[in-house]
């Protein structure tokens, strides 16, 4: 690129310079920014450098000086924090779904986001047990058409598969694509599910994203909308187990008065909302919305003898016999 031309992008080349260059702890002087611009065959003079960051603080850059003598000029805020960029670099390494190169590619986007010095503080690795990352990277994409289906208020088609042993997939329903009327996106244990509408069985039905191929939008308004007037993702959530579909009850739990974090568990599965009530021998009982599903069971398993289901009687009964099942396989 000729000189003159790139003379016109010198306030271009000046914004990328403070922002990659420079915190409050790295400043940089003037010296220091007509040398990166003479680089990029750019002339400067101090004067007009005063001017151009005088343009860039009226833009909007926060650009601030500091009188030492190892000050200068440096971009005192940003639109992400670094406590705040930490946060979603954390966020992204220790998402299941994400594949390792995906997590790589995001991350160094964010870094982007910082100063070159605060992006070493962004490369570091955070450690969460047991936890594989996703060798999917399809996932990703997968989430960007439902949202887009979803947008549009249109079905889509899309073949679903399981792992056999030999880690092959192999296709559901052999290998003929479903149709569905996509409704909402939820996270539920390190994984992403669909929530559509099953219009052959007039149901709510999850599918995991992962495990979904060839997406693709019919054209056909959505159907289900009766069932998805009042939904709410969040509370949704918080009754199923594992996705696990079915229609949720009323289940009253008794839990024992120890272990002493047993609240704590409660609140963390249910939400704060839960209204615990003491009982004289000690402990509590809760009312919880939740769908009777092996997950829960094996959740209530987890916590031993702790609790046990007061009521209805039919889910106490379905219970018993998710133990019993279990005791047999080891007889």
């Amino acid at each position: 690129m000729a000189r003159s031309a790139n003379q016109k992008l010198k306030c271009l080349y000046l914004l990328q310079y403070l922002l990659e260059n420079t915190d409050e702890e790295h400043p940089a002087t003037i010296p220091q920014m007509i040398e990166y611009l003479a680089r990029h065959d750019i002339s400067a003079e101090r004067k007009s450098l005063y001017n151009d960051i005088d343009g860039l603080r009226q833009w909007g850059l926060d650009v601030e000086y500091r009188k030492a003598q190892d000050g200068g000029y440096y971009v005192a805020s940003r639109e992400f924090q670094l406590p705040e960029l930490k946060l979603l670099v954390d966020a992204v390494q220790s998402s299941k779904f994400l594949s390792l190169r995906k997590s790589s590619n995001l991350i160094a986007k964010l870094e982007k986001l910082a100063s070159r010095y605060e992006a070493q503080a962004l490369r570091r690795q955070v450690y969460v047990t047991h936890r594989v990352k996703n060798m999917n990277e399809s996932v990703y994409y997968n989430v960007d058409a439902l949202h887009s289906a979803i947008a549009a208020d249109s079905r889509i088609t899309f073949r679903y598969f399981d792992w056999d042993l030999s880690g092959k997939k192999k296709y559901r329903h052999e290998g003929k694509r479903y149709k569905v009327s996509p409704w909402a996106l939820l996270w539920d244990d390190e994984n992403y599910y669909l929530v559509g509408y099953d219009a052959e069985t007039k149901e709510r039905r999850h599918y995991r994203v992962d495990k979904m191929e060839a997406i693709a939008q019919t054209g056909e308004e959505r159907l289900g909308k009766e069932l998805f007037s009042d939904f709410d993702p969040a509370e949704y959530s918080r009754k199923v187990f594992g996705m696990y579909g079915g229609e949720p009850q009323q289940v009253t739990l008794q839990f024992a008065a120890s272990p002493a974090n047993l609240p704590n568990i409660v609140f963390d599965r249910f939400g704060r909302d839960q209204l615990l009530i003491p009982i004289p021998e000690g402990g509590f009982t809760v009312t919880v919305e939740v769908v009777p599903s092996p997950q829960f069971f094996a959740w209530l398993t987890g916590l031993g003898a702790s609790v046990r289901i007061l009521a209805p009687q039919s889910v106490a009964q379905q219970f018993q016999g998710h133990l019993q099942a279990v005791l047999l396989a080891y007889q």
